[in-house]
């Protein structure tokens, strides 16, 4: 199979990678996709490394069999904790949402005090303060670990103590008086609308549509972008869960609309 016409895989632990799959969508419409979300063993952020290793090569072997051109690694935890041990290990090229988000991020130099809210897994890696780092090193960095919000994303709990869940993190990091404030679980966003009531909304940033902009790019530069010609096409997304496929369905609904029951795959 040609290149070009080789689908594009994107992971997640469940249904948070959506934001990212969404923004691929709108910015390259004619390409076909293969979701996976690990539902059977999410959260990633309370895993091991170890764990995290384990689970990341099933996903990528079962993507190598399908011949995608790219993974898209739509998870923080995983490109946190495991990029580096894979990146050179497929025929395809690895997208890691950690090091490309922080990469644009910071080439806005005014940018001198960011924080960072995240999975346990995440922040424990120090990734984000690293590549954040590495490309402006007079940044400062604030890293706080949310665990209570990705389990109340997947299974769309409404009712919870608002107050108490959000300010319980964030209220440790406007101590910090960031200028930016990251929300480095593709989950997070979910809950934006819910902690903007605490914090102004411009204080955040989605790397979603930062991540996704620098893929659709650096495919098109290699050529790897199925052509558009006079009748536009719209490509397919096959979606994929490893337990609870209507769950995950309704639970995706949060993010993309019409997302159709996934299939039922082993990891």
């Amino acid at each position: 199979m040609e290149e070009k016409n080789k689908p594009i895989g994107v992971m997640d632990s469940g249904v948070g990678g959506l934001t990212v799959l969404k923004q691929m969508v709108e910015l390259c419409p004619q390409e076909d996709y293969i979701y996976i979300g690990d539902t059977k063993n999410l959260p990633y952020g309370e895993k091991s490394k170890e764990e995290l290793i384990s689970i990341a090569k099933k996903i990528f072997d079962y993507f190598e069999t399908r011949q995608v051109k790219a993974v898209i690694m739509a998870c923080n935890t995983t490109s946190a904790t495991v990029y580096d041990e894979f990146k050179d290990k497929y025929s395809f090229t690895i997208y890691p949402l950690i090091q490309i988000a922080s990469k644009c991020i910071t080439m806005d130099k005014k940018l001198t005090k960011i924080a960072v809210m995240a999975t346990k897994a995440t922040v424990n890696s120090h990734k984000y303060k690293q590549e954040l780092q590495k490309s402006n090193p007079n940044v400062e960095v604030f890293e706080q670990a949310c665990p209570m919000w990705v389990p109340i994303v997947e299974k769309n709990i409404t009712d919870f103590d608002e107050k108490q869940v959000i300010c319980e993190y964030l209220d440790n990091v406007l101590e910090f008086n960031p200028q930016k404030i990251i929300l480095g679980c593709t989950h997070y966003p979910y809950l934006l609308n819910r902690i903007e009531k605490y914090a102004a909304k411009d204080l955040f940033i989605n790397p979603a549509r930062i991540f996704a902009n620098y893929v659709t790019a650096d495919l098109k530069n290699n050529n790897k972008l199925k052509q558009l010609k006079n009748t536009q096409r719209k490509g397919h997304i096959e979606y994929f869960a490893s337990a609870s496929p209507e769950e995950f369905k309704k639970n995706a609904e949060i993010f993309m609309p019409h997302t159709k029951v996934p299939e039922l795959i082993s990891l």
